[in-house]
């Protein structure tokens, strides 16, 4: 493991445990500005951290526009002091009413939300209009990920035009996600994602022309927010998640990528089963479980070990190198995808120069705070 993770003392650090180097945090910040060109180009997504510590350190360093997909992500935002919040998720049944007490408690937050459907936006309009609020949308667009949103063309305009013609919702622009947009070969996602902002840039131009705003396009995420950072189109709003922490899964599809792990799971052996095996504590209720069995986790000190078992409460590692270790012994492990493993701990342990310095609440982590 790298010297820049080593601590001095981990006697006091239960394992599994999630270990921030807040240090290295910052300077992904840094590198995530220096590539927007300004922090007012950034809305970054909160899905990754969930911390309202973070939230902190990102208004600190003037990045003052925010992301997030659940309403408890918005509540952690807007207790942290964000005034601007982006919650992009297509509201439908209670959490229509939900904006509403949103908005009712948070009065001094400009709240978007995403809407790809007549009938969400008329019931939208109706709740806001009912509780005398008004609530800014953007219309969601299918930017080839078939996941949600509409696809560029007449009904697109007819959505479009619903938002401009409802009394209580504010036209904010368009939402463009391109997670789909993974090539690991640079050229070919510059290309996939050039190919995408055309068609949303083109609906945008003919929607102006109707004389509807477009403020904003939110565009993008970890992968290919530096390539629309390069389009010189004031709409651009960039939200890249991943990169706040970094993972190795993005480690290995970006490599032009220049970010750190941040986060790092501190793990210890449990048991020595088989003279080529061990057992350590990081089991699948401790880290995310979306990639395949064997890929989760990588151990930068067994690069090689295979994991053969993984259970809710233990991993296997088979290894030539098992003998080298002894119940009780720690290791460190890189999570693939570090956005859900966050979301399985209530806090986190910070690192600064070697030293566990305070705790950090997950607050975001759950479906429901208050609202």
């Amino acid at each position: 493991m790298e010297p820049v993770y080593a601590i001095a003392d981990t006697s006091q650090i239960y394992s599994p445990a999630l270990l921030v180097y807040r240090s290295i945090v910052i300077e992904n910040l840094k590198k995530m500005i220096a590539i927007a060109g300004s922090p007012q180009r950034l809305r970054p997504h909160c899905k990754t951290h969930k911390m309202p510590a973070v939230t902190k350190i990102e208004l600190e360093m003037g990045i003052t526009k925010h992301k997030c997909a659940t309403f408890a992500e918005a509540e952690m935002l807007a207790t942290a002091g964000a005034k601007d919040i982006f919650l992009a998720y297509n509201l439908v049944g209670p959490n229509i009413t939900r904006a509403v007490r949103f908005l009712q408690k948070f009065s001094d937050v400009r709240f978007i939300v995403t809407a790809d459907d007549s009938h969400m936006i008329s019931e939208l309009d109706d709740a806001m209009s009912a509780a005398g609020l008004k609530i800014h949308v953007a219309l969601d667009l299918d930017s080839g990920m078939h996941r949600t949103g509409i696809t560029p063309g007449p009904r697109a305009a007819e959505l479009y035009q619903q938002i401009v013609d409802s009394p209580a919702l504010v036209p904010a622009g368009f939402h463009f996600y391109d997670g789909h947009n993974a090539q690991t070969d640079l050229k070919e996602r510059t290309a996939a994602v050039h190919a995408g902002w055309e068609k949303a840039s083109r609906l945008r131009d003919e929607f102006v022309g109707r004389g509807w705003p477009v403020p904003a396009i939110l565009c993008g995420g970890t992968g290919s927010f530096p390539i629309f950072a390069k389009i010189a189109d004031p709409v651009i709003e960039l939200a890249p998640g991943t990169c706040v922490f970094h993972d190795f899964g993005y480690d290995t599809i970006f490599p032009d990528m220049d970010f750190k792990p941040a986060v790092v799971m501190l793990t210890r052996v449990v048991s020595r089963p088989a003279s080529d095996r061990v057992t350590c504590d990081l089991g699948s209720k401790s880290v995310a479980s979306d990639p395949p069995k064997g890929t989760r986790v990588m151990f930068p000190d067994l690069p090689d070990a295979q994991q053969v078992i993984h259970n809710e409460e233990h991993l296997v590692l088979q290894t030539p190198l098992a003998g080298n270790f002894q119940p009780g012994d720690e290791l460190y492990a890189i999570p693939k995808h570090v956005c859900p493993t966050s979301a399985l701990y209530k806090q986190a342990y910070v690192i600064d120069d070697g030293k566990v310095v305070e705790m950090w609440d997950v607050t975001g982590r759950d479906r429901l705070i208050t609202i």
